[in-house]
């Protein structure tokens, strides 16, 4: 069901992407009068889900059959809207462009027809080329607007976060300690745990934080990796959740062990923990292990744990012994951050949500295009996902904040990606007119078409590159 709800939001969510991009394109050429020939949501090989083309459909309106032509393809009779079967993308196929759906080179030697896309001058193709891109863009700021409007703003700031943080040992190594709270760099106070505070931390030369009451300055050299920072384990820092038990699912491990609500464990295995935090390394450990046992008496030896535990009320702490689910689990709950602390919330109007909602889309473009550079390197490759990353990021029960929120990220990640100057995206064709324009001189068909298989083919070992990943993480190698 899970997988179902998170599928069923990830095609949405495309679907609308996919459809609204290409409605750019489609809305600058009709302006243009430039003949559109195909406008398809998802990709349509070898068959379609629904075309205003099939012979039913135009039955059904009382028209005639499209006629083909010689090479099996339809003769125009105005644009050939359809569902294409693979929810991958889509596209708009304009008469005239070089694109992925044609580049018939004899074609391209005949005249070019007034309503042909290389007879309209440079800057209405140049309109034309960024139509999807300027809609992506504008609908992500859009849509964060209407999300603050609609639930506001509501978040933990650093400074409340009194248990203050947990930090590994390339942390401390640089002067933090467990229990820091953190204020902010030199750059300004943090706002929130989360992507943001890694990167003001990455290029940070010092933080203040709060230690035992009092504040104090921490000095950073300016220029850590963030990728290391986010991706090691234990990440550099999480927020500390103390040990206590919230919650225990009913004939769980822990119940059996009589631990109770309101308890707190002061020591897992052989090790002193302080927090969920240390608990969860622990684990972790011990499901890196558990791959090793060979048989089950190894794999109960290691589900089995001593624990210290401090009974809520008691004076005394008592030590007993656990046995984890195959899976590594206790079946407890604990407090989360909002569950810890009070989270500040911040209402808008309805004019006040746009300036906010644009600060937001861009600050979260701006941190898209600061952390790329770490795609080009071997642990960024390695980072790098498919569909099934994308899909996963969506909540696992049907959450409309959730959903536009996730849905404006990748709509401003679109608009991006898709302007980058690669050929075959729509910022390889932008750079080419934007040459067309200064040097007033049109590349030659031929070097289009060349330019086209060669963007085609780094799109396409991205692609592989980024689903092979989310399949070695999906069978453990990754």
């Amino acid at each position: 069901m899970v997988f179902l709800i998170k599928t069923l939001q990830f095609i949405l969510a495309i679907s609308l992407l996919v459809f609204l991009h290409e409605g750019g394109h489609f809305l600058f050429s009709k302006l243009f009068g430039v003949r559109v020939n195909k406008f398809y949501v998802f990709f349509d090989w070898k068959f379609s889900l629904f075309s205003t083309y099939s012979n039913w459909f135009r039955r059904l309106r009382g028209k005639a059959p499209v006629e083909k032509n010689e090479d099996g393809s339809y003769k125009y009779d105005g644009t050939e809207y359809g569902l294409g079967w693979i929810p991958l993308g889509g596209y708009c196929q304009i008469e005239g462009m070089i694109d992925e759906t044609q580049h018939d080179a004899e074609k391209l030697q005949a005249p070019a027809q007034p309503w042909e896309f290389r007879a309209k001058p440079a800057w209405q193709r140049l309109l034309i080329m960024i139509g999807g891109v300027l809609v992506n863009f504008l609908l992500a700021l859009f849509i964060y607007s209407m999300v603050l409007y609609t639930w506001g703003d509501s978040y933990v700031q650093t400074k409340d976060m009194t248990y203050g943080m947990k930090f590994n040992d390339d942390a401390k190594a640089l002067g933090f300690q467990d229990g820091d709270i953190l204020l902010g760099t030199e750059n300004g106070q943090f706002k929130e745990f989360g992507a943001d505070l890694y990167r003001d931390i990455s290029v940070a030369q010092t933080c203040k934080v709060i230690r035992q009451g009092k504040e104090q300055t921490i000095n950073l050299p300016g220029d850590l990796d963030l990728l290391k920072m986010m991706k090691t384990t234990p990440s550099f820092v999480r927020p500390l959740i103390p040990a206590e038990i919230d919650s225990i699912a009913a004939d769980s491990p822990a119940l059996k062990a009589g631990i109770q609500k309101g308890d707190m464990i002061l020591a897992f295995g052989d090790k002193s923990v302080d927090s969920w935090n240390d608990i969860n390394n622990e684990i972790g450990r011990l499901v890196d292990a558990l791959t090793e046992a060979k048989t089950g008496k190894d794999s109960l030896a290691l589900r089995t744990q001593n624990i210290v535990v401090l009974h809520k009320g008691a004076t005394a702490a008592d030590t007993t012994s656990i046995v984890l689910t195959e899976d590594m689990k206790m079946n407890v709950i604990y407090k989360n951050i909002l569950g810890l602390y009070e989270p500040t919330k911040v209402e808008y109007g309805f004019l006040e949500s746009f300036p906010a909602g644009i600060k937001y889309g861009l600050n979260i473009l701006g941190g898209y295009i600061s952390d790329l550079k770490y795609v080009f390197s071997a642990d960024g490759a390695k980072s790098l996902g498919g569909f099934g990353t994308i899909g996963s990021l969506f909540p696992s029960t049907w959450d409309w904040h959730m959903f536009w929120l996730m849905t404006a990220f990748l709509s401003i990640i679109l608009a991006f990606m898709n302007i980058l100057p690669i050929p075959a995206l729509d910022g390889g064709h932008v750079l080419f007119l934007l040459y067309e324009i200064i040097t007033r001189r049109k590349p030659s068909d031929k070097f289009m078409i060349v330019a086209e298989y060669i963007g085609f083919g780094i799109l396409l070992l991205l692609l592989i590159v980024a689903n092979l990943n989310d399949i070695l993480r999906w069978i453990g190698l990754m």
